[in-house]
């Protein structure tokens, strides 16, 4: 009997801290299912953080039908509830996300028109950045086409990146690879929810999402993942949903302090150690707030 509840004792020990043990007896950690990804056991030390980048819906999408995958995801993990973009139409908001500022861009103008020679967070990063951008026809691609939209990948932009932009700015394809410090996640401009539904972006989402999580950086609990938009409906609040799905992020949570996309750079730079730039430097970050 007194074995027993030793071995009871040690089971609920080893499952408080995210452990179990193979037909061998080696202890493995447990698997953090995508279903409850977030307040996870175990210490989370950040290495890695992924934005995913959606577009032009705004706040509206918080409890649409249309969305069940991204209001479950709200349900499951942390949810910005007072945040806005710092512009429109799309391009400044990539830009100011990207670098601190919108660098005097008021159009969505194509990158032979918006050449920028700025510190950037890609820049800052050196080599360990990737940006997947999905039916973008060949790397580092400076021109829209088909469901490609260069204005929504900000790194083409960005001048001084040289070589670094035809290595790490490439189309995106699976499984993905997450091994860079920050990885940018563009979808076309239907599954962005631009062009096409709500409901649309919303499955891509559920296909995407899962396999970011079930990735080796999540499941070590060194990935945090952004998800955001780019900008509202031309509303003139300019708010937008930020949902945070992070291992140490509690469950549910809801973050009503004011935030911009300036707080969500210096939130990453931050995590990633680098200075920080622009906006980021007096915007409040989003680390405490949401657990981080």
């Amino acid at each position: 009997m007194w074995r027993a509840k030793v071995l009871i004792v040690g089971a609920v020990f080893a499952g408080v801290l995210g452990i179990v043990s193979n037909s061998s007896g080696t202890a493995r950690p447990l698997r953090i299912s995508s279903n409850a990804p977030c307040a996870v056991s175990g210490v989370a030390h950040y290495q890695h953080v992924v934005w995913i980048m959606l577009e032009n819906v705004g706040y509206s999408v918080v409890g649409s039908s249309s969305a069940p995958y991204f209001n479950r995801l709200i349900s499951s993990c942390g949810l910005a509830t007072n945040q806005v973009a710092v512009a429109h139409p799309s391009l400044p908001n990539y830009i100011a996300l990207t670098s601190g500022s919108i660098q005097g861009i008021t159009d969505d103008g194509e990158p032979a028109t918006h050449p920028l020679h700025v510190t950037n967070l890609f820049s800052e990063l050196g080599s360990n950045w990737r940006a997947l951008v999905e039916s973008m026809p060949s790397r580092c691609d400076r021109v829209t086409s088909g469901d490609y939209a260069a204005r929504h990948n900000p790194a083409v932009y960005y001048t001084n990146l040289g070589a670094m932009c035809a290595r790490n700015d490439v189309p995106l394809t699976l499984p993905l690879n997450l091994n860079a410090a920050f990885t940018l996640i563009v979808p076309n401009v239907c599954n962005d929810m631009h062009s096409c539904a709500v409901s649309v972006g919303d499955a891509w989402l559920g296909r995407i999402v899962p396999s970011i999580v079930a990735s080796a950086q999540y499941q070590s609990r060194s990935l945090a993942l952004f998800i955001t938009f780019d900008e509202s409906d031309s509303s003139a609040t300019n708010q937008v949903p930020t949902i945070v799905v992070a291992p140490s992020v509690p469950r549910g949570l809801r973050v009503g302090v004011a935030l911009t996309h300036y707080s969500l750079l210096r939130a990453t730079e931050t995590l990633l150690h680098v200075p920080l730039l622009g906006g980021a430097k007096s915007a409040r970050s989003m680390i405490a707030p949401f657990h981080l």
